[in-house]
């Protein structure tokens, strides 16, 4: 017996029709709000799962979770999303051997990573 993935990710929200259609929108995620059948099918790929020290300054100490996209094309993405009116967060240090990353922030103030692993996908 093991697990297999993650089967959902549940989360608060002041209004959820309205945050469902922004993940549609802007991130091409089948979002449904509660109660919702929406079901998004994702591509097999890997998925870090990693409890973070309370004093982490990695994502915001008011945030539990730190949401991680995997995602292709993340340059016509960015793109996409500055067009659509999403602010888009670039560092230096987040191009890594690991892959490239830039933050989003949802409409309710959660902080989103967006990564696209390396060409050889060694990510």
């Amino acid at each position: 017996m093991s697990v297999l993935g993650i089967g959902g990710l549940f989360f608060r929200s002041r209004h959820p029709q309205a945050r469902a259609e922004w993940y549609r929108r802007h991130l091409g995620i089948d979002a449904g709000a509660e109660g919702q059948g929406a079901v998004w099918q994702q591509d097999a790929g890997m998925t870090v799962f990693a409890p973070f020290s309370t004093d982490s300054d990695y994502f915001g100490a008011d945030q539990p979770f730190m949401l991680n996209l995997r995602v292709s094309e993340l340059d016509a993405l960015v793109a996409r999303l500055e067009g659509g009116g999403v602010p888009v967060q670039t560092r230096p240090e987040w191009e890594t051997e690991y892959g490239r990353f830039v933050r989003i922030v949802d409409p309710e103030g959660l902080e989103i990573e967006l990564w696209e692993a390396p060409e050889d996908g060694s990510g």
